[in-house]
């Protein structure tokens, strides 16, 4: 079997698809994009085209080796997001050529069942009593939320009390059946991280999220000493290189890494195994589509140290399409009493339905995220 070409999709509300043909007709998915730079990710993918035109689909090792090693200069999320939905869509190949998902090939079932978890409350976050209850109702049993707005360096602490008002109402509506995650998204810088993070303690979150940027991840050790409650980050770290020093420093308690920006399944299976030697659990970042959403829950299938999956089903993002649209069978990814089902399908274990894809791409996007401001003008974190 060989690649023969390299089809990109560029479809509302922010996402990039990948098709992967070969000659023998089995077509793979993958989906390759850092939100806000679709375009950039697919001329590098196009770039790598050359590397894989005329390749044999199944070496897949082989050929993530030499995207990432022969080009000189490495990493970074756009080299490594093409990587990523390269990898993901040779993987859906070589489970469709053998007839098994691609679970199957990295070892087999761990798991019978998968808990994922859904956003609430936007950007700026709003009307989340409402919010829960909806998602509680349909099955959802743990949230995450945006936990401020802008903030400066040193801030109000009214801006503190904000964040630990929305999550109380959130307590007072759902008790302790609901799971609550906050995320500090970046926002946040050290000095208030540490403010924030002790005032939400009372509210026996299910963990706090990049509490600060992962540029400051040393920043992690002072702040995991105001808190108790589990610290996550990892969703802009790209390799296993990326995330060496944070294991070894040992603060974090829950990786993130993202298979559509971290060099697909077979590096973020890589990442997953080191971290299970440090004693740490896995929730893949995945605020994307379906063809993101199909590799991550392959690699949870198979993955003991996986704790909870993302999902972005209603996600605040997804304006003109959302999460179920562009698959044959959205039933795929339903989820009951917060868990959704493994899929038994070959390969990535969906269907793609690429009429609706090609209708899409004549849309397109030009997603960017909003510029920030703190109330003095300077320039502040999304």
């Amino acid at each position: 079997m060989k690649i023969t070409k390299l089809n990109l999709y560029i479809v509302p509300p922010r996402w990039l698809f990948l098709e992967v043909e070969t000659d023998e007709g089995i077509c793979g998915w993958g989906e390759p994009v850092i939100e806000g730079r679709a375009d950039v990710v697919k001329a590098a993918v196009e770039d790598f085209s050359r590397y894989l035109i005329g390749k044999d689909p199944s070496k897949i090792e082989d050929l993530w080796q030499t995207m990432y090693r022969t080009g000189f200069y490495r990493g970074g999320p756009e080299v490594m997001s093409a990587i990523a939905g390269i990898d993901q869509a040779l993987w859906d190949i070589k489970g469709k050529n053998l007839g098994v998902p691609v679970y199957e090939l990295l070892g087999g079932l761990c798991r019978d069942k998968l808990r994922v978890y859904s956003w609430v409350g936007g950007d700026r976050p709003d009307d989340l009593e409402k919010g829960v209850r909806a998602l509680w109702d349909s099955g959802c049993t743990a949230v995450k939320m945006n936990a401020t707005e802008e903030m400066h360096y040193i801030d109000s602490f009214e801006k503190v009390e904000a964040v630990c008002k929305r999550v109380e109402a959130i307590r007072n509506t759902m008790g302790s059946k609901m799971d609550i995650a906050v995320d500090f998204h970046g926002r946040v810088h050290k000095s208030m991280a540490k403010v924030l993070a002790h005032e939400l303690e009372p509210y026996h979150l299910m963990f706090i999220e990049e509490p600060v940027l992962p540029q400051n991840n040393e920043a992690l050790r002072e702040i995991a000493n105001h808190t108790s409650t589990p610290i996550a980050t990892g969703e802009r770290m790209f390799s296993r290189w990326d995330f060496k020093n944070l294991f070894e420093d040992g603060y974090a308690d829950i990786i993130q890494p993202d298979l559509s920006h971290a060099g697909g399944i077979s590096e973020v299976k890589k990442i997953a195994s080191m971290a299970e030697a440090y004693d740490m659990s896995v929730a893949p970042h995945c605020p994307l589509g379906p063809i993101a959403l199909a590799a991550c829950v392959q690699l949870d299938a198979c993955t003991p140290n996986v704790c909870i999956q993302e999902q972005s089903l209603g996600i605040h993002y997804n304006k003109g399409a959302d999460l179920l649209d562009y698959l044959k069978d959205p039933e795929v990814f339903k989820f009951k009493d917060g868990y959704i089902s493994i899929p038994a399908s070959p390969g990535l274990g969906i269907e793609v339905n690429k009429e609706k894809v090609l209708e899409a791409a004549e849309i397109g996007h030009r997603w960017k995220n909003p510029i920030w401001r703190n109330y003095d003008g300077t320039v502040a974190e999304w």
